[in-house]
């Protein structure tokens, strides 16, 4: 169910009939996610079916490039994605040709890694959701992504309510339930401090507790 003043909202965005790019920000195990799949949802109830959800997490780099790094133990920061490959997705789906059909990458938890060509985004999609952490991050090329957005929504929860998802999503795909932790509280928490500093530039607050 999407409250009333974000339906309206999109509603607006989509009565422009033009194509929206909508981003979803905010720390991990905010419900960013579950709150593109409700919008989707939403926007197909009313007929338009021409819309797709793109996560940033698509351009997660590849663990071995990662290891390469040094950067495996902090897989989920800033600096451990394509950030420039997302800007590049998102500015040739400002300008797309009629008769083009531009494939996004998709981020597995599975296997913890991204598959090329897995999001196919025609010519005619109305809407696009994109979601991820840094959408509002103002530093490096993630600094080009707001203007290439219609707009952002920032989904604000408990921070009690995070760290109890984020332990048992981790749990889940194969962690111990001390070894989730451990990673909830050196890795995710880190990055959600900067992504919580960007609160303030989206044009929305979606509070989901």
């Amino acid at each position: 169910m999407i409250p009333a003043p974000f339906s309206d909202r999109l509603a607006a965005l989509l009565a422009r009939g033009q194509r929206t790019i909508l981003g979803i920000a905010g720390p991990p195990g905010s419900g960013k996610s579950t709150f593109a799949a409700a919008l989707l949802a939403h926007a197909q109830a009313q007929g338009l079916t021409q819309s797709v959800i793109l996560p940033m997490d698509g351009y997660h780099l590849a663990n071995a490039e990662l290891a390469r790094l040094g950067r495996a133990t902090r897989k989920g920061a800033e600096d451990t994605f394509d950030s420039a490959g997302y800007v590049h997705l998102l500015a040739r789906l400002r300008q797309q040709h009629a008769d083009e059909v531009i494939y996004a990458p998709q981020f597995l938890r599975e296997i913890e890694e991204a598959i090329a060509g897995s999001i196919a985004i025609p010519a005619d999609t109305r809407l696009i959701i994109t979601e991820g952490n840094y959408l509002l991050l103002d530093r490096g090329h993630w600094s080009r992504v707001p203007p290439l957005l219609d707009e952002v929504w920032y989904v604000d929860v408990d921070p009690a309510v995070r760290l109890q998802r984020l332990i048992a999503r981790h749990v889940q795909f194969g962690r111990s339930p001390a070894e989730a932790e451990a990673w909830v509280m050196n890795s995710d928490e880190i990055n959600a401090a900067l992504i919580e500093t960007t609160r303030s530039r989206a044009d929305q607050i979606v509070r989901r507790d």
